[in-house]
């Protein structure tokens, strides 16, 4: 078990879960599955992420280590505040999430977090990164540099059980091999490049990165 004191309170809920099929995105018919759908009733979830839920892009989300994109509803305030001309998207799965979390986010959410969500068992493993296709979807270049600057980039979950969860479901904390980590401080490091070469020793012996 993880040594920090949180460990089996309900740091969140589920407020909603998506999947997305690829589709062409923006003038130029990008390939992109970042439009998803909201889930009703229980999604299944396997190692490779929820079914139905496709990836254009493998390098960037998907696969084992990316197989859920996790986001804090908490994070919409802002990005409207930033940018209201885009209300009509900013609202939850706006960023293409998979599964949006009321209760948590990247100051509070730490890398190798385990966290049970229905009979699933996710774990965090890195913050994601923008890319340009989040500019085509918001007909907005802007986008990406504002997460950038706002550090409001989600976070990946690997599934080391597959299982079924839903809208509603409390998001158990289990283990906490890395309280000194949230994705906040991973993130900044990324955005300005400031890493030291004890910051890349002390990442590269995370548990879970």
């Amino acid at each position: 078990m993880g040594r920090d004191s949180t460990v089996g309170q309900a740091r969140a809920r589920v407020f909603s879960v998506r999947a997305g099929r690829v589709a062409p995105l923006g003038p130029d018919g990008v390939r992109s599955a970042f439009v998803k759908r909201e889930l009703e009733g229980p999604a299944t979830v396997t190692e490779l992420g929820i079914e139905g839920d496709e990836q254009a892009d493998l390098s960037v989300h998907g696969g084992f280590d990316k197989a859920v994109y996790g986001y804090a509803m908490s994070n919409y305030a802002t990005w409207l505040r930033e940018f209201p001309q885009h209300a009509s998207l900013l609202v939850p799965g706006g960023l293409g999430e998979n599964l949006s979390l009321d209760g948590v986010d990247e100051t509070t959410v730490c890398v190798g977090d385990v966290v049970r969500m229905g009979s699933t068992l996710l774990q965090v493993t890195q913050p994601r990164q923008p890319c340009f296709k989040l500019a085509l979807l918001y007909n907005d270049r802007r986008m990406p540099r504002g997460m950038m600057r706002n550090g409001l980039c989600g976070w990946y979950y690997r599934v080391l059980e597959p299982g079924q969860l839903r809208a509603g479901d409390f998001a158990l904390l289990q283990e906490r091999p890395n309280p000194d980590w949230p994705i906040a401080r991973f993130f900044r490091l990324i955005a300005t490049r400031s890493a030291t070469r004890g910051d890349m020793c002390e990442l590269a012996a995370l548990d879970g990165l």
